[in-house]
Order: structure tokens, then sequence, then C-alpha cells
């Protein structure tokens, strides 16, 4: 029986979205909500409960409408990145294709440890009705849906089937999205009965909480072991990952390095933790990275990874370090912790940070070790410089164009890519101006989230211009958020450079002794293989100020415009098609160990090669 003013009668949706909105944090000193948003499409499967109970709300949890439902989750994960992950946008679907079109957000998500909530409607619990619209069944496994697909691919899943269930998961959700160590994409599926089921939910459940993102603080003994270990190195090298991002650590990161005369290479994740001008800023490492950067690091004799996986581009599929180099892994992740036999520091990188000073006070590395990363820093910039520099050569280079976005960037502007040959590019020859103002999907290097990316770090940033550069492959694959950003009223500006095709994959096939097969446009299959996009008509028609720019001046003209213009801008360039910033690190993948190419075997033969250098641990 109800007992008035202690328990309320709600709706399974009702009581979701309340609890969503009382649930608050606090950033830079101010308050605001933990969910800002939801980017949402709706269909039969959440539009008549779920939806309903947002409506009613709109004001205290606002909707976005998405044009697709990977695109939603993909600026869901980019809002979550350019917010350092202090806030999280929720995503709803339907049931079905709805639903499935989110995996591949929320793996991007899953890669790059990025919270975001996910709530898709699901199929009737009582199977009365059964088989509904888009119900996919399993002939041996009736309580299979496709919302099973997201398991692989959320650090959090669950099915409410009965509404008392959401007073347990909710707690856990936020709890998990919070979490610095365990942090990635939560799903919810949301039955149809259930979502529509009233039930009385105590009041208490819905009273506003201020939450906190947890600090953990590193053992004492994991401490000294890694201060034991950096006090003998003579050529320390610090790896600066996106956990430094997520700690909100730069500053420290910062004094760290300086205090202690230790060089500072920057991940893809990692990129802007420290400014291009900083005394220890050496550049980046790995596959992407500059080869003054990866010479560099191949003479460190301890590596300290802050906030950093240690992916395959970053180390070179363990070719780029010294076989005798040892590691000091600082993660709020254990599980990236005790990575390759590291000395683990499990913990915030902030105050792991804090607690190596502590142990070392008084030690530095030598003054030629800094100085010799100095001089790598000095070659790095001379490459960029060269590459910068206008020709009489069209189209433009990567390179070039990226110099034109970044002359014309302040410290206060963003810059996001993702997939192609742009991050790679954009790695080394840009040189950061702002603090954690530098977004690259290279965890899940998803191509069609820089669009869609663009949009969801537009509502994150309250000041300066996004700028997202994007090739003509992923802009064809997913580009419809260019009308939900003029819809929305969130702007950004976006490069397309076109060279006609996959020409990065074209680049690796070739590379490793193929055939020009299949990626560029000009040796596709069909009668249509010349026929061109126009791309700016095609951004225009989706309502953005869109021009054509095909020289450095034309460049640098139209991102002036772009900028004190209003709405989406949409400047599209011709690229060159094969001309890369030279430079990098040696990449496992797999070459045929036979072929009836000569340059397929001789490929493999120099795959085999670079892997006798390979690490096993």
């Amino acid at each position: 029986m109800k007992s008035v003013g202690v328990d309320t009668r709600l709706t399974t949706s009702e009581a979701i979205v309340r609890y969503l909105i009382a649930q608050r944090i606090q950033v830079d000193g101010i308050e605001v909500p933990l969910f800002p948003g939801v980017f949402a499409i709706f269909g039969h499967g959440n539009v008549t409960s779920l939806g309903h109970s947002l409506e009613m709300h709109r004001d205290e949890l606002p909707v976005w409408r998405g044009q697709s439902e990977e695109g939603m989750g993909l600026a869901a994960a980019a809002f979550a990145k350019a917010m350092r992950r202090q806030q999280v946008m929720v995503c709803t679907s339907s049931i079905g294709p709805g639903a499935t079109n989110l995996v591949t957000a929320a793996a991007v998500g899953m890669a790059n440890r990025l919270p975001m909530l996910i709530i898709s409607g699901d199929t009737f619990v009582t199977r009365i009705p059964d088989p509904v619209l888009q119900q996919v069944e399993h002939f041996g496994s009736p309580s299979t849906t496709v919302n099973d697909a997201f398991r692989p691919v959320v650090r959090f899943w669950d099915r409410i089937t009965h509404p008392a269930q959401v007073l347990t998961a909710l707690p856990q959700v936020v709890s998990m999205l919070l979490d610095p160590g365990e942090c990635g994409p939560a799903f919810l599926g949301l039955p149809q009965d259930v979502a529509a089921t009233a039930h009385d939910y105590p009041e208490s459940f819905f009273e506003r909480k201020v939450r906190a993102i947890p600090r953990p603080r590193p053992d004492v003994d994991e401490v000294l072991a890694a201060v034991n270990l950096l006090k003998t190195a003579k050529h320390p090298v610090l790896i600066a990952g996106g956990g430094v991002h997520y700690s909100r650590a730069e500053a420290e990161l910062a004094t760290f390095a300086l205090a202690h005369g230790i060089p500072v290479v920057e991940t893809i994740a990692g990129k802007s933790s420290l400014l291009a001008d900083h005394p220890c800023y050496v550049g980046p490492l790995g596959v992407t990275g500059a080869d003054a950067t990866n010479a560099f690091c191949a003479q460190a004799d301890v590596i300290i990874a802050v906030g950093t996986r240690l992916q395959d581009f970053t180390t070179g599929s363990w070719t780029l370090f010294s076989p005798t180099a040892r590691f000091i892994s600082i993660n709020a992740a254990r599980f990236d912790a005790i990575k390759r036999v590291s000395v683990a520091v499990v913990g915030d990188a902030r105050e792991c940070l804090s607690g190596l000073t502590e142990g070392l006070s008084g030690w530095s590395a030598p003054d030629s070790w800094l100085q010799s990363g100095a001089r790598s820093r000095v070659e790095l910039q001379t490459l960029v410089d060269s590459r910068a520099a206008a020709d009489e050569i069209a189209p433009m280079s990567y390179a070039q164009v990226i110099a034109a976005v970044h002359a014309a960037a302040t410290p206060d502007d963003y810059v996001l890519t993702a997939a192609g040959g742009l991050p790679g590019e954009l790695n080394v020859n840009w040189m950061s101006k702002g603090i954690a103002t530098f977004d690259c999907d290279y965890g899940f290097s998803c191509m069609g989230y820089e669009i869609s990316g663009a949009w969801g770090a537009a509502f994150a940033r309250d000041k300066g211009e996004v700028f997202a550069l994007v090739g003509d492959g992923s802009y064809l694959m997913l580009n419809s958020d260019i009308y939900a950003s003029v819809l929305s009223g969130k702007k950004f500006i976006l490069v397309v450079l076109d060279n006609a095709g996959y020409a990065v994959i074209e680049r690796l096939q070739v590379g490793k002794g193929g055939r020009s097969y299949n990626n560029m446009l000009r040796d596709s299959r069909g009668d249509g293989s010349e026929v061109r996009v126009d791309f700016r008509a095609h951004a225009q028609a989706m309502g953005a100020w869109a021009v054509q720019a095909e020289s450095v001046e034309e460049l640098a003209a139209a991102l002036v415009t772009a900028r004190a213009s209003a709405r989406t801008s949409v400047i599209v360039v011709s690229a060159r098609e094969n001309d890369w910033t030279p430079g990098g690190a040696f990449w496992q993948v797999g070459v045929p160990e036979s072929s009836e190419l000569a340059e397929v075997r001789s490929a493999r033969e120099q795959m085999d090669s670079g892997l006798s250098a390979q690490r096993s641990v």
C-alpha cells in the first residue's frame, strides 16, 4: 500500500528520467547536470513511454534530434572527450535497426574509455505479442534480442524486466560512468511493456545528488617501487596518454616534467597535454609519430606511461623501445597498469604524479638528456615548417591544409579528426596552442566520427571554434550531422579534404606489395568511376555555409569567413592523393606468407625483419 510522502507511483520510464535529472556534478566549481541532454531518434519502442517522459521534462533534460543513431552515439562519445569525462550524454533509440546502429558508436566509447548512456527499446517481456515489428527471433534462445549485440562493447549491460530493477541498476550505471578506471558506455534495454508499467518508487530515490569523480590515491609501496626505478634512470621518457586529460592533470604533468628534467612525448589521445612550446615537450611518438621523436624514445631506459593503454600505434607494435627499457605504468585501470611487466602505480594520474614528486625530491634526469630532447623537438619543428611551406603544386597537400587551419586557430579552438590519413598528418603537423584542445578517435579509428564528433564537441565547448578535418571517404560514410548541427544551432567548421578515395589504405595496400584495387575511385569497379561528388553543394543542401577552396590563400580567406559565420561552415579542398609526411614507426599487419607477386613476398620479408625487434613483454 502506498505511503503518502514516502512513495510515488511512476512508470519505469518516468523513474529513469527523474533519476537522471537528479544527478548533478561540479565542473570548474559550478554545479551542472551530470546528464545535460539526450540525443534521440524516436521509434515505436521508445517514443510512447520514454519519449513521453522526456517531453514532460523537456526543459530539465533537453532532447536533441539526431539524424542517425550511429551519429548521435558518436556525438555522445566526442562530447565526453571534450568534457574530459565530467558530463555524460544519453542516447535513446527504438529496438531493431535503431539499436544496432548504435553498436558501432558504443564500440568507439568502449575502445576510448568514454562514458555514454544508451537506452534502447526492447521486445515485450510477456512475449504475448511476439514476434513484434523489428524483432529478431532466436529459435533456441527466446530472451535474446538485438540488444544483446551491445554486450561486447559496453562496460555495463542490463535489461530492465521489472520496474523495481531501476532502483539498483541506475546507481550502478552512474557509479561506473564516473569511475576513472572502469569508465565506458552503459546500456539499458527497456522492454516496451516494462517501460509503460507503473510502480511505487521511494521519493528518496529522486533526491538531488551532487556527484564527484573519485581520485583514487596510489598505494604507497607501488609509488616507492616506481620512485626507486626512476632514480636509476639516465634517459627517462614520460608518455602522456588520454588519462592525463581525464584526470585534468595537465598542469601537474608540466610541473613534474620540468622539476625532474623528464622529456615528454604524447600519444594521439594525450595530444595537447602540453603546449608545443613547453621546454620538456619532444613530440608525438609511434606509427603516426615523428621520426625524431621515435628515435629519441628508442634511447630511453625508463618509460613512465601515464594514462595510456599502450596500443600498437603508440609502441610501434612493441618494436619502438629498447629491449632493456623498463616501464612504470600510471593508470586508474589496473588492467592497463600491469601491462608488459610494468611497475604498476594504480590510481589517478594527478595524485600519482604528486606521489612520485614527493619521493623524487631533489632528483632530476641529467641536463644533457633534456637538451637532447630539445634538439629532437627542433628537428620536429623543422619538419613541420617544411611540410607547411606553400609551393606551386596543385592540389594542396594534407600538411598544407593543416598548416592553414593551424594558422587560423586560437588557443581556445578545438580540432578533431578520426580515420584515414588525417590522424598521422595532424599528430605530427599540429602543434598544440591550447591544453586539451585535440581529439582524434584512434582507439576505434571510426570513419564517420569526424562530423558527428564535431557536433558533439560543439555542445561541450563554450569558447572558440570546433574545427573538424575529414576525408572524402569518411564524409560519404556519415554526413547527416551537418544538418543536425544546423538544426540545433551547434556550430562547427568542417574542412573536407577530397583526394578521390581511401588513399591512406591504398598507401598501405601498395606499400605491402599489393596492387591498387577498390580503394581509389579511379580503380573502383563500375561505369560511374569517373563521377565525382560535389561536396560543397551537398553540404549547402543541408543548410551549411559551404565553399570550395583550391589554394592556400582561398583556404585562409574561407576560414576567416567561416569563423565569422553563425552557422556550421564547410570548406572543401582538393587534396593530393599521395603526399604524406614522412616518418613513423614499424607497424605489424598481416602480410601474406606466400604470394605470386614478388612485391608481396618482399614486403613479407621486410615484415619479418621488423618483427625481429619486437618485445614479447
